[in-house]
């Protein structure tokens, strides 16, 4: 497993697992939020944005669109997921298991790759962004929970292409505020929303919205969210749906909504071995594809709708 050795990547990853979350009475999304304002403080103060700019790794790289990757005309839209664990699920996978043969494999079809850095609840880190940015060449998603303009200018130094901004973490000002300050350093911003009451939180700054089918609450899955809430989405902003996709055939119906990205984790890392997991979801969405342009010269062909 390829490891990059640098005193900033060293400094964050030893002081990583220092943190515990005793807030027994708040629903997870709180507890997640509140674990991350307290993880991420002694980290600024070790880590101040100048230092990001004069030794971050990635810093002056240039950065991979994840808007021009899902409107390239055979994009599959996929944006396939690397985590080891959710609060809802426990375990997929232990930290035994190394990013690049996965991630190497979602390089062949995906639109781009999203790594889960969330420590305390989703077992992930900065050190599998940095694996996944090293062995691919299509964008980088760092999820996370971004509190704080700081962790814009980490997931720049350390690899990611594109940010995720949590509406219901967040003010709409937050959002505006920090997903302009993404853009400023060359990152593309996915504002995630659950509800209509998140609405309101899309602004001209972000790059894309992401519709997620999960109750960050509950942590309950309903496809239906993609499809209500696409309706409102502004006309010429790319759309994502997240969570709850398990077959292609809930693909076919999120194109047909207009969703030009789909975020894919536990389908793949679920299974025994993801990279295969994922192989084989490909070969099912080319083959439905496959099956549709039939369709439709067979209609056209015969003059009948399909």
């Amino acid at each position: 497993m390829l490891k990059i050795q640098c005193s900033i990547f060293n400094d964050h990853r030893k002081n990583i697992n220092c943190f515990t979350t005793n807030c027994f009475n708040m629903d997870i999304l709180e507890k997640i939020v509140a674990h991350k304002k307290a993880e991420i403080e002694p980290f600024k103060k070790l880590s101040p944005v100048s230092r990001f700019e004069n030794e971050g790794f990635f810093w002056e790289i240039q950065t991979r669109s994840l808007v021009h990757h899902l409107l390239l005309p055979n994009s599959t839209g996929i944006i396939a997921e690397f985590k080891r664990k959710s609060p809802s699920k426990g375990w997929f996978k232990t930290k035994e298991l190394e990013v690049e043969p996965v991630v190497t494999a979602y390089n062949k079809s995906a639109a781009g790759i999203s790594v889960l850095t969330d420590n305390e609840f989703f077992g992930g880190d900065l050190d599998d962004l940095i694996q996944t940015k090293v062995v691919t060449d299509i964008p980088v998603l760092r999820k996370d929970f971004i509190v704080d303009p700081w962790q814009i200018a980490e997931a720049r130094a350390f690899g990611a292409d594109v940010i995720l901004l949590i509406a219901a973490c967040l003010t709409p000002a937050q959002v505006k505020e920090y997903a302009a300050y993404a853009a400023s350093i060359g990152l593309e911003s996915i504002l995630e929303i659950h509800n209509e009451e998140e609405l309101g939180h899309i602004c001209e700054e972000v790059s894309m919205v992401g519709i997620n089918n999960r109750n960050l609450k509950t942590f309950e899955v309903d496809i239906n969210t993609s499809l209500q809430l696409r309706k409102f989405i502004p006309a010429g902003k790319p759309v994502i749906a997240e969570s709850g996709i398990t077959n292609v055939e809930t693909i076919v119906s999120l194109r047909q909504a207009g969703f030009l990205g789909f975020l894919i984790g536990e389908n793949f890392m679920k299974a025994d071995t993801p990279a295969i997991a994922f192989a084989d979801f490909i070969d099912q969405l080319n083959a439905k594809a496959h099956e549709i342009e039939s369709m439709r010269q067979h209609s056209a062909g015969t003059g009948e709708s399909l």
